[in-house]
């Protein structure tokens, strides 16, 4: 069915709603002052009784570890070993050297022990790695995946960070937390000046036939430009090019489209090239890219060149 004839918008129409509206030149990166330094160990932001901040002892690792488990595995469809369901933890190596960035519901307090100490309870997470740090202890996490590398040796002057394991608690899915936890990501990208984030994002479902008209919407839609194309590994590589572009709906693909890849897509992310099974977790995984210099300019002012707009 043409655009004419079905009534929608363009798909360069609705593309725009989803990419960027300004790109913005490094020079409005503000260098990092030392009260932005110490806000490594403090809070990163506020909206009433949420918090974001980064983890700050194993315990509240070893709490988005349970987070992360009851979200995969019990909500969704990952695929738990005998340890994974033994701890009832999501873990892996990278763990141990990633940041966590958490928010925390300060007025859903619980205690780990009888008589313990009330803690605000975790209600979401994400995972960051910083590239000095991926090098140090053998390449990023999104390595087994995509070829990360050849993309990292393409910018030898730019810093990189990896972006993974995000999820948040059902009742706490709303513009706020979310809100939040870009908030808190934004003031951890001015603290160590990164250049560039990347990380997989997750469709539902291993079998790509069926998502198919999503994967060829981003795969028409949200490619990078030459610097910044990185491919899925040969041995993993699933064509996202499964339907031409006019055979599109490019609304009902945009609706079916998970929330965390439209809102990457309203930063002004591309889509990297080919996605990758992963059967363990029950997805299709494709590569996000986002260079902050291409930031969407409404999201670095809505959040403040600072990433003040929810310190608290």
């Amino acid at each position: 069915m043409s655009m004419q004839r079905s009534g929608l918008l363009s798909p360069r129409s609705l593309v725009r709603k989803f990419m960027p509206a300004a790109a913005l030149k490094p020079a409005w990166l503000p260098r990092p002052s030392a009260v932005t330094v110490e806000r490594a160990t403090t809070s990163l932001g506020r909206i009433g009784s949420l918090e974001v901040r980064l983890a700050r002892s194993t315990r509240e690792i070893r709490k988005a570890q349970m987070l992360r488990y009851h979200v995969f595995y019990e909500e969704m469809s990952a695929i738990a070993d005998a340890e994974t369901q033994a701890t009832r933890r999501d873990i892996d190596a990278y763990d141990g050297i990633c940041d966590h960035l958490l928010v925390l519901d300060h007025d859903a307090v619980e205690r780990n022990a009888p008589f313990g100490r009330k803690k605000p309870r975790i209600v979401g997470t994400y995972r960051l790695l910083r590239q000095e740090v991926a090098a140090r202890k053998g390449g990023f996490y999104t390595a087994d995946e995509f070829d990360i590398q050849a993309l990292v040796d393409r910018h030898p002057g730019l810093r990189f960070l990896e972006l993974g394991r995000s999820c948040v608690l059902k009742p706490y899915r709303t513009k706020r937390t979310v809100e939040l936890l870009w908030h808190g990501i934004w003031a951890y990208v001015l603290m160590h000046r990164i250049d560039v984030m990347v990380g997989c994002a997750s469709i539902a479902g291993t079998e790509p036939d069926g998502i198919a008209e999503q994967l060829a919407f981003l795969h028409h839609n949200a490619r990078p430009p030459q610097d910044w194309q990185v491919r899925a590994v040969d041995h993993r590589y699933v064509d996202m090019n499964r339907m031409a572009k006019a055979e599109i709906n490019d609304r009902q693909a945009l609706r079916d489209l998970p929330p965390l890849i439209k809102g990457y897509l309203r930063l002004g992310a591309y889509i990297g090239d080919g996605a990758v099974v992963d059967r363990q977790f029950g997805t299709t995984d494709v590569l996000i890219v986002m260079p902050v210099a291409a930031l969407n300019s409404r999201y670095v002012n809505h959040y403040g060149a600072d990433a003040q707009r929810y310190a608290s």
